[in-house]
């Protein structure tokens, strides 16, 4: 058994995160499923499917949500599924906070948690080329 992935996000931004890592890591290491929430949203409806996906990821490891932007929609859904056992919710998704999830499929629920923020945050870099005289 492995923890299971949610990705709640604005449009498709979810499955198009998942489509490339999925094609840069050539597998699904882990089970994922995406929730794309529309400008035009009913927030109850999609909590109610995002509750449903929960739980049918499941499978006893838990599930960890990605969500895009902390304080939208998306994010504020994900947030209402804590009254969850074995969830644990994360903002600010990006590819490199997602490949790094991937790369660990055998790790518990917090120890994946804390590898997807590490990714998350080294993923994001100045890439400005320093200046030589």
């Amino acid at each position: 058994m492995s923890v299971s992935l949610l990705l709640i996000t604005h449009g498709n931004i979810g499955r198009d995160l998942a489509d490339t890592a999925r094609s840069m890591l050539g597998t699904d290491p882990l089970p994922i499923a995406q929730l794309s929430v529309p400008l035009s949203a009913n927030p109850d409806k999609l909590y109610e499917d995002a509750l449903a996906m929960c739980e049918q990821l499941d499978r006893g490891e838990g599930v960890l949500v990605l969500t895009d932007m902390f304080g939208s929609t998306p994010s504020n859904i994900a947030c209402r599924l804590n009254q969850l056992p074995h969830v644990r919710i994360l903002a600010g998704l990006n590819l490199p906070m997602l490949v790094r999830v991937l790369n660990y499929p055998n790790l518990d629920l917090e120890t994946l948690s804390a590898k997807a923020l590490s990714g998350g945050h080294d993923g994001v870099l100045d890439c400005q080329q320093s200046r030589h005289n």
